[in-house]
């Protein structure tokens, strides 16, 4: 089965989303929280009603939603929930694009405001 076949079957329906209000057509990827006993990926910030840990996960995307070409404050959004894309790379099956992952982590409210 080609893994974007996988995704469409069992991953979360998803959009990219950029602030001037441009839209992905909906497509379905993986995501996953990381939990590294290092904590690289894991920090937080204050917010008005307190410390928000910022939820740092791993996203799998097909190769036809290139999140390395947006804008640096391009968002992922899945469900009501958006994520701000730290970083992301392409992985390749010898000269053919096969997927997209990313670190991606949840907006917080007051990071929005202060944009």
């Amino acid at each position: 089965m080609q893994i974007k076949s996988f995704m469409d079957r069992f991953g979360r329906r998803a959009a990219f989303i950029e602030p001037d209000g441009w839209q992905s057509t909906p497509f379905h990827c993986f995501l996953q929280p990381l939990r590294y006993k290092n904590k690289m990926y894991l920090y937080g910030v204050n917010t008005q009603i307190g410390y928000n840990a910022q939820g740092h996960y791993l996203y799998i995307g097909p190769p036809d939603h290139d999140p390395t070409m947006l804008s640096d404050a391009a968002q992922l959004q899945i469900g009501s929930e958006r994520y701000r894309i730290d970083r992301a790379e392409k992985v390749y099956c010898g000269e053919q694009l096969y997927y997209i992952w990313a670190i991606v982590r949840t907006v917080v409210e007051e990071e929005e405001e202060s944009a």
